[in-house]
């Protein structure tokens, strides 16, 4: 019996890998399926679900496959690793926010819970839906400070994002006369200056507060919402980030390196692809794509990071069939790295808070806990 519930366990894992990716290879061909409609003169709205679906997986699979030969090797196998850096960047940063609030995590354990997170980010909401797997498994590792950890992923992943938005900003001025020239640009930018300021206010109450110093009754408030007691410790949590003058600098720092890495990914793929892109222009539209795809509008950002790509490169004189094979190489790369998440997925033993909560087993709800 033991036998067969271990046997069982591994073949519902292979079964949710398989069809979990399934999925994505689906969002993917669809997009390939659809170009080729197009360039055959039909009209891919009018078409019944069967015929695109048809469309899709007759012409995706055999235009993909065309795509990664054109490819230089030594493109892919350099850019997969600059992802796969990236990837490991993200741990080391997660670390730092972890040893801002007292908490200890071995570099290898926290690489396995980010790889984890990877494979469920490839299909949840935006590119950020594993961080929710993510923080549930923070929670398991520690008995005292389990509000604390949920609190550094959300934090992780906030300062990461606002530090995008500015290497984004930043890099605003240089290629000022692409954004005036060009609408399909000036639009994202004006919007990502829009998120910049107010995830900036949102980071700066959370982190060094003013809220309850105007209004007294604030805090009151708070503990009168459901989950109150835990929503004020986790904004007490934050408090500790604000009160150490170091941390900001050095998560900012880590996340502009990691800003650049995924510009010189996209830099390596149009040379593999034998594109001529400038790399200043790269600097600012990467950027905007990224952060555009990590809101929660797909799963994993699929079909609006490819628009991005085909819209903001087109500007820069990319054909829009090498964007949108560019964009596709690159999701296929974070595909490799979530395939690498499934597999760290899949050898988990039942008894791993990560298998727990996957399975939907019941998970310790983070509490006020005592220190």
């Amino acid at each position: 019996m033991k036998n067969l519930k271990a046997a069982w366990s591994v073949i519902w894992r292979v079964a949710v890998c398989g069809l979990l990716l399934l999925w994505i290879f689906h969002s993917i061909f669809l997009n390939e399926g659809k170009l080729a409609a197009q360039t055959a003169g039909r009209n891919w709205q009018g078409m019944s679900r069967a015929d695109q679906w048809h469309w899709a997986w007759t012409n995706g699979p055999r235009d993909l496959w065309h795509t990664l030969c054109m490819t230089r090797l030594w493109a892919l196998v350099a850019s997969t690793a600059v992802v796969g850096l990236a990837l490991f960047i993200g741990v080391i940063r997660w670390r730092v926010v972890l040893e801002a609030q007292g908490l200890h995590l071995s570099l290898a354990r926290a690489t396995r819970i980010s790889l984890v997170a990877q494979f469920f980010n490839s299909f949840l909401l935006g590119s950020t839906g594993g961080d929710l797997i993510k923080a549930y498994a923070a929670a398991q590792e520690t008995h005292h400070k389990k509000t604390e950890a949920v609190t550094t992923v959300f934090v992780d992943r906030m300062v990461g994002l606002w530090a995008m938005l500015l290497f984004a900003a930043l890099m605003m001025p240089p290629n000022y006369h692409l954004l005036r020239a060009s609408g399909e640009l000036a639009a994202p930018a004006l919007l990502i200056l829009a998120m910049l300021g107010a995830l900036s206010v949102v980071l700066g109450l959370a982190f060094w507060g003013g809220v309850s110093k105007r209004f007294p009754r604030a805090r009151h408030q708070l503990r009168r919402l459901p989950k109150g007691p835990v929503l004020e410790r986790a904004l007490d949590s934050c408090r500790q980030f604000g009160s150490q003058p170091h941390f900001l600098f050095k998560t900012v720092a880590v996340s502009l390196f990691l800003n650049l890495l995924w510009v010189v990914q996209v830099s390596i793929l149009g040379q593999g692809l034998s594109l001529s892109i400038p790399t200043v222009a790269l600097l600012v539209i990467v950027p905007i794509i990224f952060c555009v795809a990590a809101l929660p509008i797909t799963p994993n950002g699929l079909g609006v990071r490819e628009n991005l790509f085909v819209l903001m490169l087109a500007v820069i004189a990319v054909p829009r069939t090498a964007a949108l094979s560019l964009s596709l190489i690159a999701s296929a790369e974070g595909l490799f790295w979530s395939l690498v998440g499934g597999l760290v997925y899949m050898g988990l033993r039942e008894s791993e808070p990560l298998a727990q909560i996957t399975h939907g087993q019941p998970v310790a709800a983070v509490e006020n806990e005592p220190e």
